[in-house]
């Protein structure tokens, strides 16, 4: 399978960032944030690895912010350093309905999310609370 997998709030924790670096819930932390100093989610190492290891096609998928260019380059360096196999896998988007595949994970509803053709996972909602769950519900496809 063809999985594309969102960044911010999926794979980094940027709420957990957000409260490391000091950031109000209500300011603009895409225009502040240092994406370096954000944490990984957890589980989302271990399940990244499982799903590159059943032998899936795994790609970044984020969006990055426009009141922030820098932020485009420091996305793609964090990834380098906690999942350097999909360094090359990074594709930046804010229209996701037009990624060909067949799972998205994201954690929000309005970059094209619902209307991706494959099979959408809304990380952090209804039975995908967390990785354990997204992982348990993405392998329960190819069963």
């Amino acid at each position: 399978m063809i999985i594309y997998i969102d960044m911010d709030g999926v794979i980094a924790d940027f709420a957990k960032g957000m409260i490391e670096q000091g950031l109000e819930k209500n300011s603009t932390p895409d225009k502040y944030i240092d994406y370096s100093k954000i944490p990984v989610m957890p589980g989302a190492k271990l399940a990244v690895q499982s799903l590159i290891s059943e032998g899936h096609d795994v790609y970044i998928a984020s969006t990055p912010p426009w009141r922030q260019p820098k932020a485009w380059s420091d996305k793609r360096l964090w990834i380098q350093e906690h999942f350097p196999s999909l360094a090359r896998k990074v594709i930046l988007t804010h229209h996701k309905n037009l990624l060909i595949g067949d799972v998205l994970v994201d954690d929000s509803d309005y970059r094209g999310q619902p209307d991706f053709k494959g099979k959408w996972f809304w990380f952090g909602k209804q039975s995908n609370k967390d990785w354990n769950e997204t992982l348990k519900n993405i392998k329960s496809l190819t069963k």
